[in-house]
């Protein structure tokens, strides 16, 4: 499948943020998404599915209340495909962003229920990792990842709504998508710190 190339996805997510913690949540979704597609056989669509990560959050740092409502019109201004503009858009299905807007755009694809899923819980990952003396998520136990998971004030900013949901989407238990996810930040945490650089 023919899609805009990794260089110029960074290029145009880099053209719009700039704050580094945006930057590394971009690296690191990208990476997990990676992951997935080797783990769900998808192999030969990896570097396609970690474009989708890379770039499933362009419009949220300059536009936060138009979430997933902007980003179709920065894509395609970018030269990005519609296929890429729906995944990236229906990572925000049933939320209602800041503008008061619920965001329609369902995920179908598999890859597009992994990114749903997958979002949010980077995020608490990584968060669970800075408490952690290493601050890495290289020595986390899956038990030490769910006690976290269910501390609702802990990472209070991730949604434990959408990561159910992404994992009812997905029709995996809960627990196989916080194991994979952690497995997938395991793996590419070091990838994630050079690109980080």
């Amino acid at each position: 499948m023919e899609h805009i190339s990794r260089e110029a996805a960074k290029a145009l997510l880099k053209k719009y943020n700039k704050d580094p913690f945006h930057l590394q949540h971009a690296y690191t979704v990208e990476a997990v998404m990676k992951w997935f597609a080797k783990e769900l056989n998808y192999g030969s669509d990896e570097e396609y599915w970690g474009i989708v990560g890379l770039l499933h959050d362009i419009d949220f740092e300059e536009y936060p209340d138009e979430h997933c409502i902007k980003a179709p019109e920065l894509l395609k201004e970018g030269g990005v495909s519609d296929d890429i503009i729906h995944a990236v858009c229906s990572h925000g299905y049933g939320i209602t962003v800041g503008c008061g807007a619920t965001i329609d755009v369902e995920p179908v694809h598999e890859m597009e229920k992994v990114l749903f899923a997958v979002d949010e819980l980077t995020g608490l990952i990584w968060a669970a990792a800075l408490m952690r003396p290493s601050k890495s998520t290289k020595d986390m136990e899956l038990k030490s990842l769910k006690k976290k998971y269910k501390s609702n004030s802990f990472a209070a900013g991730c949604s434990r709504e959408v990561i159910g949901r992404g994992a009812e989407q997905l029709g995996w238990e809960l627990d196989k998508l916080l194991e994979m996810s952690l497995a997938a930040m395991q793996a590419t945490e070091d990838e994630i710190s050079e690109k980080c650089k």
